[in-house]
C-alpha cells in the first residue's frame, strides 16, 4: 500500500485529500443538477463567463470593470475584450464615474436587458423544479448550507445569516444536552458531571413543562441549531433562566442577547416580578450579556464542581 503523502509539517494529509475528493464530487453533482454541462445550450449564444458578467451588470448598481475583475477573479484583458464585444452588440453602455474619471460605470442598454431576460429565465427554469420538490424546511436547510459554504470560503459580505428564534421541538432538548457537554468540555475543561447536570435540567423541563408559564427557545442560523435558553417557573412571581448557550460558530451575531431578551419579554408578559439565574464567573461572555440586559450580581460563592474550582454567581433582574 502506498504511504500517505506528507504535508510541510510532516503530518499525513490523507484527511485533506479525502476532503478534496468530497468537494470535487459535490462540484460534479451540482454542476450536473444546474445544467452547466449542457454543451453551452443553457445560456446560448453566450458562454457561462459572459452570462455571469451580464448578470453582475444587470443586478449591481454602479459596477465598474475593476469591480468585476476583483469580484469574479477574471483576467483584466479577457474582461476588456468581452466588454468590447458587448458594446459592439449594443448590450452594454459605459459612462464616466463621477468619483473617478478613470473608471466607467457599466449598465445594460434596453437591448441588453431584452437579451438578458431569457438567460435569467433559463436559470429560473432549471432551479425552480429543484426547490419545488423540497419541503419548506428542506429549502431553508439547503439555502442555509449554501450561505455557510459561501461565508466559509470567503464569499461576499452581503450574505447575511438567517437568524430565527423558535419554540423547542422534539429532539431540541437532547441537542441542548449534547451541546453543553461538548462545548463546556472543550472550552472550560468541565468533566462529564456538567453534561449530567444539563441532562437533569433538560429532563426535568420536559417532564414538567408548563407551556402557560415556561418556554424554551432555539436559535437557528441558516436553519441549523446554534443556541438555546430555557425560562422555567420557579414560583408564582419568579422565573429562572437556564442553560443559555451559543455555538462558537455563531458567536458575534448577537444571538445570546436575543435569547435573553426573549426570556425577559416573555416573563414580563406573564407577570413575573423577577428573573433569577445561576452561572459561573469563568463564563465571561454570558456574564456580559446578563449585565447588558439589566441583570445584577447578587451573590457569589466558591465551589468545586465539574472537575474544577469555580466561583458560582447568582444574578437577578427585577421586572
Amino acid at each position: 500500500m502506498a504511504a500517505a503523502r506528507k504535508t510541510v509539517s510532516g503530518k499525513s494529509d490523507a484527511a485533506l485529500e479525502a476532503q478534496i475528493l468530497a468537494m470535487r464530487r459535490f462540484n460534479r453533482f451540482y454542476t450536473q443538477k444546474i445544467g452547466v454541462l449542457e454543451d453551452g445550450r443553457l445560456y446560448a449564444p453566450f458562454s457561462l463567463a459572459e452570462t455571469r458578467v451580464l448578470w453582475e451588470i444587470a443586478h449591481r448598481d454602479r459596477v465598474t470593470a475593476s469591480d468585476l475583475v476583483r469580484d469574479l477573479g477574471l483576467d483584466a484583458g479577457y474582461l476588456s475584450r468581452m466588454l468590447r464585444g458587448f458594446a459592439k452588440q449594443g448590450l452594454v453602455a459605459k459612462k464616466p464615474s463621477p468619483e473617478d474619471a478613470r473608471q466607467s460605470l457599466l449598465s445594460l442598454t434596453a437591448a441588453g436587458r431584452k437579451t438578458f431576460a431569457p438567460l435569467e429565465a433559463a436559470s429560473q427554469r432549471v432551479l425552480a423544479p429543484l426547490l419545488q420538490r423540497l419541503t419548506a424546511a428542506e429549502r431553508a436547510e439547503l439555502i442555509g448550507a449554501m450561505n455557510r459554504i459561501e461565508r466559509l470560503l470567503g464569499g461576499t459580505h452581503d450574505v447575511r445569516p438567517d437568524i430565527r428564534l423558535r419554540p423547542h421541538r422534539p429532539g431540541d432538548i437532547g441537542w441542548m444536552i449534547e451541546a453543553h457537554g461538548r462545548l463546556y468540555a472543550e472550552e472550560y475543561g468541565f468533566d462529564a458531571s456538567f453534561e449530567a447536570l444539563a441532562a437533569e435540567v433538560g429532563m426535568t423541563f420536559l417532564r414538567r413543562f408548563d407551556p402557560k408559564w415556561e418556554r424554551a427557545w432555539i436559535a437557528e442560523v441558516d436553519g441549523e441549531r446554534m443556541g438555546c435558553v430555557l425560562l422555567i417557573r420557579k414560583s408564582a412571581r419568579v422565573a429562572k433562566l437556564r442553560v443559555l448557550i451559543v455555538d462558537p460558530r455563531a458567536r458575534g451575531l448577537g444571538i445570546g442577547r436575543m435569547l435573553v431578551e426573549e426570556c425577559i419579554r416573555f416573563a414580563r408578559q406573564k407577570g413575573y416580578a423577577k428573573i433569577t439565574l445561576w452561572t459561573n464567573s469563568v463564563l465571561t461572555a454570558a456574564r456580559a450579556i446578563y449585565e447588558k440586559t439589566g441583570f445584577r450580581l447578587v451573590a457569589s460563592e466558591k465551589h468545586r464542581s465539574f472537575g474544577r474550582s469555580l466561583t458560582g454567581e447568582t444574578w437577578e433582574l427585577t421586572l
